[in-house]
């Protein structure tokens, strides 16, 4: 198994890149983390709105001229804005779209240079609803699907020289819910996975010999009803 370097997690500061960055740190390895909020401890951080290419391309910038090279990258970062296609404003719909897609796909690029030097791994966070839809979730399974769709065919072109992993988690734990109308959170009866269990499956794609790969992942709970 190889050992885990510098990392770049995107959405670092909660959730599942909250719990991937704190795994990374307890095997040894260097999480970097980019967010709009500064994870609270003393992690290496990069404050960045992943919807701004040229400022991801600033942090990743940073990342290497801090840190010398880049082992990997777990995009981890997302958000959601929950309603019919007539209740969200295209300005909000338009914005899950730029950080859940195109953040990743900005962070990816940005980082594909130094990936391909170090040999390292991708991991891209997609969801369940990357793969089934649901009403009021344009905007969500928009850029989630785009997410399964860009990663599997990054994974084709990228063969042989970065590994590329697509995860595919439930519902899980965290803030993520929080800010939703009441009719589109988990009821009290649901049942989530904790994020450091997911993580924990993160650390397994990251720590693939070279030459080997988990190339697709779907981490969810026993009783996930968005899956399959």
């Amino acid at each position: 198994m190889r050992e885990i370097g510098t990392t770049i997690v995107t959405g670092g500061a909660s959730g599942l890149g909250a719990a991937t960055t704190q795994a990374i740190s307890e095997q040894g390895g260097t999480p970097v983390v980019l967010d709009r909020r500064h994870p609270g401890n003393g992690t290496a951080f990069e404050e960045v709105d992943l919807s701004d290419r040229r400022a991801v391309e600033r942090a990743v910038s940073h990342v290497v001229e801090k840190h010398g090279r880049i082992d990997a990258v777990v995009n981890a970062a997302g958000t959601d804005a929950c309603g019919t296609l007539g209740e969200v404003s295209a300005e909000e719909w338009e914005h899950v779209v730029a950080v859940n897609l195109l953040g990743t796909v900005a962070v990816t690029r940005s980082a594909l240079p130094h990936l391909r030097a170090s040999e390292g791994t991708i991991v891209n966070c997609a969801s369940t609803l990357g793969l089934r839809a649901l009403s009021d979730a344009t905007a969500y399974c928009a850029s989630k699907f785009g997410v399964v769709g860009f990663t599997r065919a990054l994974a084709a072109e990228l063969a042989g020289t970065v590994g590329v992993t697509l995860l595919v988690p439930g519902g899980m734990r965290t803030a993520f819910f929080d800010d939703r109308p009441e009719q589109y959170k988990p009821g009290p009866d649901a049942k989530l996975n904790d994020p450091a269990d997911v993580a924990s499956t993160v650390l397994m794609a990251l720590r693939q010999p070279r030459g080997c790969e988990i190339r697709e992942m779907v981490v969810c709970p026993s009783m996930e009803t968005s899956w399959p």
